[in-house]
């Protein structure tokens, strides 16, 4: 039986201390659960699909982190790598295919031969079933070699504002320039949140964050140190970091104020919470 995630929102902790300052410049914070879904449940069924949001829905969680490209048709969908080698039984390059022969691959039998009916899942699939499933996302703006960020953003954007409320919409991206062409589709940061992706944080991370009027800033949790999560909460944002899989490690991340984790197995982290380890 799986777990639910609980709904708690952060613990005061960072909260209290730059909610009236950040509303003015990057909106409110977002009520984000403590764990994300990380490429949908992708501890249990086959990352980015439909069967891993409709599995992490089942499991209680609230909110998932997925991944968004164009294929050479200019069609958004919801893939990681640059090629469809890794994760279908095809072969070749993302820019190189359209949705019909996307449509063909098996993208679930590499995870378990149950999910062999799985297909590629389109944007606007995708919008649709959370829309459904009343869950928040986390949409990575992935841009990959010799693909376009500008023409990602100006598709991507507009649907799913369209499709989801902003109190559920925060869209990320290492690609500052993905990023750049998303605030153009939507000047407004109570209408569309976004979230600065870096593996640590960088010089000039505040320049960014100011630019783009970001809401959020998601970091590689194995680099984190406490000082960086009191910058990023004293310039108005929120922290999350991504991926981590083990509650007991991840324990002094929390002691210094990350906001919420993004986890293969989110339930891992309620578990963790129920037993008194987080």
């Amino acid at each position: 039986m799986s777990v639910p995630v609980p709904d708690a929102t952060p613990r005061s902790r960072a909260t209290v201390q730059y909610e009236t300052p950040r509303a003015a410049i990057h909106g409110p914070a977002l009520e984000l659960p403590r764990a994300i879904a990380h490429r949908g449940l992708s501890a249990r069924a086959p990352e980015n699909t439909l069967a891993a949001v409709r599995a992490a829905h089942a499991a209680g969680c609230r909110w998932v982190e997925l991944d968004v490209q164009l294929l050479g048709d200019g069609t958004p969908v919801i893939w990681h790598d640059a090629g469809v080698r890794r994760c279908s039984n095809g072969r070749g390059k993302l820019r190189r295919l359209d949705i019909e022969r996307a449509r063909q691959l098996d993208v679930g039998s590499w995870f378990n031969p149950d999910f062999h009916d799985e297909r590629m899942a389109t944007l606007d699939d995708m919008l649709a079933l959370l829309a459904a499933c009343d869950m928040g996302l986390n949409l990575e703006l992935k841009i990959s070699y010799k693909h376009d960020p500008a023409a990602l953003a100006e598709t991507v954007i507009p649907r799913a504002l369209a499709a989801l409320p902003p109190s559920r919409l925060l869209v990320s991206s290492f690609d500052r320039n993905a990023l750049r062409s998303a605030r153009r589709q939507e000047a407004d940061p109570h209408r569309l949140r976004l979230g600065l992706l870096y593996d640590r944080l960088p010089r000039g991370w505040q320049a960014d964050a100011e630019a783009l009027l970001a809401s959020s800033v998601h970091l590689d949790w194995r680099k984190l140190r406490p000082g960086t999560v009191a910058a990023v909460h004293e310039a108005g944002l929120q922290l999350l970091c991504y991926t981590a899989n083990d509650p007991a490690t991840f324990l002094p991340c929390w002691e210094w104020g990350v906001d919420a984790v993004i986890s293969d197995d989110p339930t891992l982290f309620a578990s963790a919470e129920n037993l008194g380890i987080v």
